[in-house]
């Protein structure tokens, strides 16, 4: 099977809820097809006949084609131009005259298969519309004599049923993997990821503290707090780090024992100077 007719079938099941195939016998090729949404079903089976050219080849009057029923049971199926006319009476006239399936073909070199649409009352033969040049070839075919062909159901509307609903399971199989790998990886990266290195509460109880007067200020100890970036005030409580920095006691002590253990200022470490209690 050729790589356009591979496509071209993919499209035609994404789009059709049925698909099907024109084979030509005497060439052993089949050739894709779009069927029509308001003529009967092939319901898995196929339609076999003799391709004759509609005369008037558009259909768009009743066909002066005399349809000869021989004893072998033999089909007719008539091979139909687009344009001039709605296809609901192109197919009509087709079924008037005896046919027992209609190949309608594009009158456009155009690469998309349409879906013909038209009403369904009083319609029981099989429509379907092939590309410009898939009928140039049937239409050679249909000149010659001996020129049969079939129609066969490549997916009838059961499998066409399974066909989306595994395709929707893989789907969603394939989405929850995906969703599963990202959630235990991002907990796995998380847990690989250790946490920061503080202080103790014990550790931080050592650290001196000191009370703020703005009148007897000194070198070491500035007006503004480094981590919350407040004014000190006086008689507010500070400590004083081994690196001689001065924060608001509640600032550092938080710092301390969640974030770091090193002066946020000057990144000293603040174990090291440390005078232990004990």
């Amino acid at each position: 099977m050729s790589k356009f007719l591979l496509c071209a079938l993919v499209f035609c099941c994404l789009t059709n809820r049925s698909c099907s195939v024109v084979q030509l016998k005497s060439v052993y090729t089949s050739f894709p097809d779009s069927p029509a949404r308001f003529t009967g079903g092939l319901n898995g089976s196929a339609i076999c006949g003799d391709l004759r050219l509609a005369d008037p080849i558009d259909a768009c009057s009743p066909l002066l084609n005399e349809v000869e029923y021989s004893e072998s049971g033999s089909e007719r199926i008539a091979l139909i131009v687009r344009g001039g006319c709605a296809f609901e009476e192109k197919v009509r006239h087709a079924q008037d005259s005896g046919f027992r399936a209609a190949i309608v073909y594009d009158d456009e070199h155009n690469q998309d298969l349409i879906s013909m649409m038209g009403s369904s009352e009083g319609i029981w033969i099989h429509a379907v519309f092939v590309s410009n040049a898939v009928g140039e070839i049937l239409k050679e075919q249909a000149v010659a004599k001996g020129g049969e062909c079939c129609i066969a159901s490549f997916l009838d509307e059961t499998a066409w049923t399974v066909l989306v609903i595994s395709f929707i399971s893989v789907l969603a199989v394939i989405t929850l993997l995906v969703m599963v790998f990202f959630s235990f990886n991002h907990r796995w990266n998380h847990i690989q990821q250790p946490g920061p290195i503080v202080m103790e509460g014990e550790e931080v109880d050592v650290i001196p503290c000191i009370m703020y007067y703005s009148a007897n200020l000194t070198g070491h100890v500035g007006e503004t707090c480094a981590i919350c970036l407040e004014d000190y005030k006086d008689r507010e409580n500070l400590k004083l780090l081994p690196c001689n920095h001065v924060f608001h006691a509640t600032c550092v002590n938080s710092w301390l024992t969640k974030w770091a253990t090193f002066c946020p200022v000057c990144k000293h470490d603040a174990r090291v100077g440390i005078v232990s209690s004990e």
